[in-house]
């Protein structure tokens, strides 16, 4: 199979809905629920949880367009729609993510609240200020051109709209350890400091209203995954699934990277003007 990119290359995973689909099966889930998939269509440190505070923290709406922009296989767009009332639109570069996310929301008869689109967060398919919401979780890592990314997200929202993020940043500028989970090698690794980050969103325009450190909580969650994994308490349907077999040495390095201090994971809210 060819790609056109190799960010997209590096996420495929080949019949990932029926692997899925076969996982449940053996641990004797036949009647599946949101939850029940909630530990693999989470694709972000500390997966469900956060999402479920980010969104507590943002002041959704029941109603509110939302755009979830590198949506992965949808988990957080399902329980948008269905915990807060949102319409909710994933987007993401990955086809087979894309084509996954909407298997299993119809797998949870959801296809009439959320609706998935493949498409590159560059060059965004919607109308300028379309949007009350965006959304980002573990993205930009991938992204080179940060500017156009986060004027792409300002171009959608409409005026007083919400840009939420939770995303993994650069600390100290020194060279990380790989393989990590969102890339291979450095090729396809563009972190970028908290500050930069700031700078790059209010000369956008955006305006902020809250940021949080949850380097502190990822290190916990991957001391946490370790001690169980030590003791055979494997996840018995969990990220592996989307990261295959070298996901422990990837959790691995970035929890080295997080503990030697080379990256951080921050959060944060900002509003349109």
């Amino acid at each position: 199979m060819s790609f056109d990119s190799p960010v997209e290359k590096h996420y495929h995973r080949e019949g990932l809905y029926d692997t899925i689909i076969n996982k449940l099966n053996e641990i004797g889930i036949t009647v599946v629920t949101r939850k029940d998939i909630s530990g693999v269509d989470e694709f972000h440190i500390r997966g469900a949880a956060v999402s479920q505070e980010l969104a507590g923290e943002a002041s959704f709406h029941r109603n509110a367009a939302v755009l979830d922009v590198g949506c992965g296989l949808g988990g957080p767009c399902r329980m948008l729609a269905e915990e807060y009332g949102c319409n909710v639109t994933g987007i993401d570069l990955t086809e087979e993510f894309i084509q996954t996310a909407e298997q299993l929301t119809k797998l949870v008869k959801m296809e009439d609240k959320v609706h998935f689109l493949q498409a590159d967060a560059l060059q965004l398919p919607f109308e300028n200020e379309s949007f009350d919401f965006a959304w980002t979780q573990h993205v930009q890592m991938n992204i080179e051109d940060k500017k156009t990314f986060y004027a792409e997200i300002y171009r959608i929202l409409k005026p007083g709209g919400r840009f939420i993020y939770y995303d993994v940043l650069s600390a100290d500028q020194t060279p990380l350890y790989f393989p990590v989970p969102w890339a291979d090698d450095a090729s396809i690794s563009f972190l970028i400091s908290a500050f930069t980050l700031h700078a790059l969103l209010t000369g956008l325009g955006f305006i902020k209203i809250q940021t949080k450190d949850q380097t502190p909580a990822g290190l916990e969650f991957f001391e946490e995954l370790f001690d169980k994994m030590s003791r055979g308490e494997n996840p018995k349907i969990g990220l592996p699934l989307l990261i295959g077999v070298t996901s422990k040495q990837k959790f691995a390095n970035l929890y080295r990277n997080l503990k030697e201090g080379k990256m951080e994971i921050q959060s944060g809210i900002y509003q349109k003007n």
